[in-house]
């Protein structure tokens, strides 16, 4: 099987990989947002009340898919180029500023309904770019 033909699947993985990322990134702030806005205590120098905020179920959800967002990122960095996966994951602000307002009934404003569609714009042309993600074994190194 020759690099090239290997290339499709490597797309497809990265692309599922960037996918679980986003919704895990945005799963986990709106979750957090809306637990947040649920504890009884504003945040403080406290310790005590940032553990009795990541009680909460809506919080401890979100800070758990935060994590496992960080880790897909980890395995998006290693089939993909930083300078793919930084811009393309942007995408994320837009869906939580579309999530903030739909589902957390949030006033969002033209100017920051504006900066989401930037980023958006910035993203897409970053991923209609050629791809070069990481070679994975010596072999496809070679061919690069």
């Amino acid at each position: 099987m020759t690099a090239k033909s290997r290339r499709p699947t490597s797309l497809v993985k990265t692309y599922a990989i960037l996918v679980l990322f986003l919704a895990l990134k945005a799963g986990g702030n709106s979750a957090m947002a809306w637990g947040m806005k649920h504890v009884s205590e504003k945040m403080s120098m406290d310790p005590t009340l940032y553990i009795r905020a990541m009680l909460n179920p809506y919080v401890a959800i979100g800070v758990a898919a935060l994590i496992l967002a960080l880790l897909t990122r980890m395995a998006l960095l290693s089939v993909a180029d930083l300078s793919f996966v930084l811009p393309v994951t942007a995408i994320g602000y837009v869906i939580s500023v579309f999530i903030g307002k739909v589902f957390l009934h949030e006033a969002v404003s033209h100017q920051r309904w504006l900066g989401a569609v930037l980023i958006f714009a910035g993203a897409i042309l970053v991923g209609a770019t050629p791809s070069n993600t990481t070679p994975n074994s010596p072999e496809d190194r070679a061919s690069k």
